[in-house]
């Protein structure tokens, strides 16, 4: 799917036409540069990759360099790959935000908020005594028993436990694009996206 990369400014909320007041999450996108144009004769596949945020040249490594003076463009801080694009596009052109459209619908790839080890109560929601799901009679938020049997004797693999919650790559679909802001690079998607503020997603058409 074509796409292109972007930065979780924040959180706010519009009005739509017919007066409700609609959540929103803003997102700088672009501009992006095409820093490789993979084809199937060279690579196997046809795909671009995209390049965000300049970086400095003394944070760069020698293959990196090489590779962004090759396209003839300055370092990169991210890259991704997209396939699809309607356009044929050649190193160094940019692609900004106006590839998304109001209303279109896009899918947003992000790192979830990491949250530590927690135990299973805020990991998987565990009711505990409270609401008898899970839990002992005197530890009211442990998870209780997880054994088998004398026979399989052990504890199956994908029990749920606590540990580490969060800090994932994590995939939200079909969220609507409410207002493109191409003065400002800016989008305005209904609803929530994984990420703190200032995190890389990526969205894809």
């Amino acid at each position: 799917m074509p796409g292109l990369l972007g930065k979780k400014i924040g959180m706010t909320s519009v009005f739509s036409a017919d007066g409700k007041n609609v959540p929103c999450t803003v997102i700088e996108v672009g501009p992006c540069v095409v820093t490789q144009v993979k084809t199937v004769e060279v690579d196997g596949y046809e795909a671009v990759q995209v390049g965000f945020e300049d970086k400095k040249e003394k944070h760069t490594n020698k293959p990196e360099m090489g590779h962004f003076k090759k396209a003839g463009v300055a370092p990169k801080r991210h890259l991704a790959e997209f396939k699809g694009f309607e356009a044929e596009y050649k190193l160094g052109d940019i692609i900004s935000v106006d590839l998304f459209a109001e209303d279109d619908f896009v899918d947003v790839v992000g790192t979830s908020k990491g949250k530590g080890f927690q135990g299973v109560v805020k990991r998987h929601g565990f009711g505990g005594v409270g609401q008898t799901t899970h839990g002992q009679h005197n530890r009211l938020r442990a998870p209780g028993s997880v054994g088998a049997c004398s026979y399989p004797a052990r504890v199956f693999k994908g029990t749920r436990m606590a540990g580490q919650t969060g800090n994932e790559r994590v995939t939200v679909q079909n969220l609507q694009v409410l207002k493109v802001m191409p003065e400002h690079n800016l989008l305005l998607i209904k609803g929530s996206v994984p990420g703190s503020k200032g995190s890389i997603v990526i969205i894809e058409k």
